[in-house]
């Protein structure tokens, strides 16, 4: 019988609830968390560093194998050297096992090596900690895995001194060479296994100066071996784990605020078809729930509400449970509502039943009227590469990969204006970018929009960029002039004369529809005011969208976004084509679901895609027309919301 481990990822994984270990691997469970670990390392270049960091520790020995037996085996045979450096080194003691990324053996002394592909500053093991001498919140999930990973080889090598460290990126680092980050290619095996190809280029200068940090962690491990795991030292927690996982005995957790973002949580749908929820299964164990309690609203859904623990504590978990004293909704003496109204009004509206949208009409107008034609609105797609695309730049330094560019005249015209796609591997395109935005921007002066900070922030970074490049750059000025008068900086106390206007905080003032469910992301806000907003559903019924006559589509072609299902608009996103034909439905749909700030998601893989995999011209291109489509749909969105708000404004 297969030994049922407990591995670093599920000790993770009970870390967030231990519950989550009995559903893990169970297919018949509805699982959110995306299938292709794959996907998600590649978007945040966890592969690159990762064999990068080989390169480092040379003469290593790889075990590539998956089978946990043949792995200890050739690991155990390694380690009987007296001197040995181990790549993904298998070590098991009971019932737990591990896949350490580097182990280097020197006599009875062994580092244990964690790479990871997360920044650091790199000022040693006291940038872990706290004033207190506390681990910080922000690095417990990086230490535990090492600690972890210690704790067994400990157990496993009584005889041997463990020394543990982690290997991360150092983003003061300073890239040596050009072409750095072209040399660690995606591929896939005869087996369709994916994997690193290094290239045969890299070299000694490559090398000589690293951009990646090894940190001793041992004093975090000790702290964290005397901290308590909920009511359980680190060894009885651990050992907790092992038994009921080894048994396959659900380990039962109360609900919490953790419970929100539970990745065993099925839908209707999904439970129709037969695929059971362990959300579902905890709650009615631990609150004697039925099928029906699940319709009503809970206070998991209230936005950016801080006392939810508090609550379910006290077993009020309904929102129809929740008073207006819960709440303690108050003005702030700004125009719109405040955060504590808004989300009364929220409760308010679920308990009541009441599916209708709210729009403070008065102030949005007011608003609307210091607005100047032509409006524009622009969404930014970008990146943050560990290993540098050129010599001389840091790690993580922000890349501006695309943008897209919407206008909206005063005669209520719309048409798609610019877009902006580099995807040419190797290539630092920030400076390219802002030249044609800036290009495309001012050709009037009208107002801009923006949905959340993401595209302020990174203009700032270029504008960084811009600054401290000691190359000649010949419109440094003129580029930097232009990125002020668009953007603000609360640090500098500066407001550029055409500062682009936050949509984000419109809706957060102005707007609400229970269809968001508590959401203010963009791809909740526009399914809402789609199925609110009768003038968009028959504008957008037609197939004007880049028809004659209609309006102006770079990638479009007599396209109609509206589409019945169910009695309800469908979200426009699921109408575009999927990014990428080798990924399950599943896995993109996780992959698309990014939230406001615009970190991660489906755009960012497909960049890193084409940046770090071997692809034929074809799949590359059919790649960047699914990117121009998805982007041009973010500034869409973005005028289809003022154009339902403009109308509701004026017709009620």
């Amino acid at each position: 019988m297969k030994t049922r481990y407990i591995t670093k990822s599920r000790f993770k994984l009970a870390l967030e609830c231990p519950t989550k270990i009995f559903y893990d691997g169970k297919a018949e469970y509805a699982n959110k968390k995306n299938e292709d670990s794959f996907l998600l390392a590649l978007a945040d270049g966890g592969f690159q560093v990762g064999e990068l960091a080989k390169y480092y520790f040379k003469g290593g020995h790889d075990i590539k194998t998956i089978s946990y037996d043949e792995a200890l085996a050739q690991t155990n045979e390694l380690l009987k050297k007296e001197e040995v450096i181990i790549y993904e080194a298998a070590v098991s003691f009971g019932n737990f096992f591990i896949r350490a990324d580097i182990l280097v053996k020197k006599g009875s002394f062994i580092e244990l090596i964690e790479v990871k592909a997360k920044s650091f500053d790199g000022n040693g093991e006291e940038g872990f900690l706290n004033k207190n001498g506390s681990i910080s919140s922000s690095w417990q999930e990086y230490l535990y895995d090492v600690a972890f990973q210690k704790f067994v080889m400990e157990k496993a090598f009584p005889e041997h001194t463990i020394s543990a460290n982690l290997m991360m990126v150092n983003k003061n680092a300073i890239c040596p060479t050009d072409g750095l980050n072209q040399k660690f290619k995606i591929i896939k095996d005869k087996t369709g296994r994916k994997d690193v190809l290094v290239s045969k280029d890299l070299s000694e200068k490559d090398l000589e100066s690293p951009i990646l940090s090894k940190v001793n962690v041992d004093k975090c491990c000790d702290i964290l071996y005397v901290n308590m795991i909920g009511d359980c030292s680190f060894n009885e927690f651990i050992d907790k784990l092992a038994y009921h996982y080894k048994k396959d005995i659900k380990i039962s957790m109360p609900p919490s605020g953790r419970c929100a973002n539970c990745e065993y949580k099925a839908t209707d749908q999904e439970r129709k078809e037969g695929l059971k929820s362990g959300f579902h299964e905890c709650w009615k164990e631990n609150l004697h729930w039925t099928d029906d309690d699940f319709n009503e609203g809970t206070v998991l859904e209230i936005w950016n509400f801080r006392s939810k623990e508090k609550l379910i504590n006290e077993g009020r978990i309904k929102l129809s449970q929740i008073s207006e004293e819960d709440i303690s909704p108050k003005s702030d003496s700004k125009p719109g509502i405040s955060k504590s109204e808004r989300q009364w009004m929220q409760v308010q509206k679920a308990s009541k039943k009441d599916k209708s949208y709210w729009i403070d009409s008065e102030n949005l107008r007011r608003e609307m009227n210091t607005w100047t034609f032509p409006l524009h609105f622009i969404d930014f797609e970008t990146a943050m590469v560990p290993i540098p695309f050129n010599k001389g730049r840091h790690p993580y330094e922000g890349i501006a990969f695309q943008y897209s560019h919407h206008l909206v005249h005063e005669d209520g015209k719309v048409e798609h204006r610019g877009q902006y796609l580099n995807t040419t591997p190797g290539v630092f395109p920030n400076y390219d970018f802002i030249r044609n935005l800036k290009y495309e921007l001012e050709q009037d002066d009208g107002s801009i929009f923006r949905y959340a900070d993401h595209e302020n922030n990174f203009l700032k970074i270029i504008y960084n960029q811009i600054m401290q490049d000691p190359e000649e750059i010949p419109d440094r000025e003129e580029l930097c002039q232009f990125i002020l008068s668009i953007t603000k900086s609360k640090k500098e106390k500066r407001e550029g004369p055409r500062n682009m206007i936050d949509m984000l905080e419109l809706v957060k003032r102005y707007y609400y529809d229970p269809l968001m469910k508590g959401s203010n992301s963009i791809k909740q806000v526009l399914p809402a005011i789609l199925n609110s907003s009768k003038y968009l559903q028959e504008k957008y019924s037609q197939p004007i969208y880049g028809g004659e006559g209609g309006i102006f589509s770079f990638n479009f072609k007599d396209w109609k976004w509206i589409e019945i299902s169910n009695g309800k608009v469908m979200d426009p996103y699921k109408l575009l084509p999927k990014m990428f034909q080798d990924v399950s439905d599943k896995d993109f749909e996780l992959l698309f679901g990014s939230d406001e700030l615009k970190e991660g998601g489906a755009a960012l893989t497909a960049y890193a895609r084409m940046q770090f995999e071997e692809m034929s011209d074809y799949e590359r291109k059919e790649i960047e027309k699914a990117l121009l489509k998805y982007c041009e749909l973010d500034t869409l969105a973005m005028v289809m919301i003022y154009e339902g708000w403009r109308d509701m404004i004026i017709n009620g």
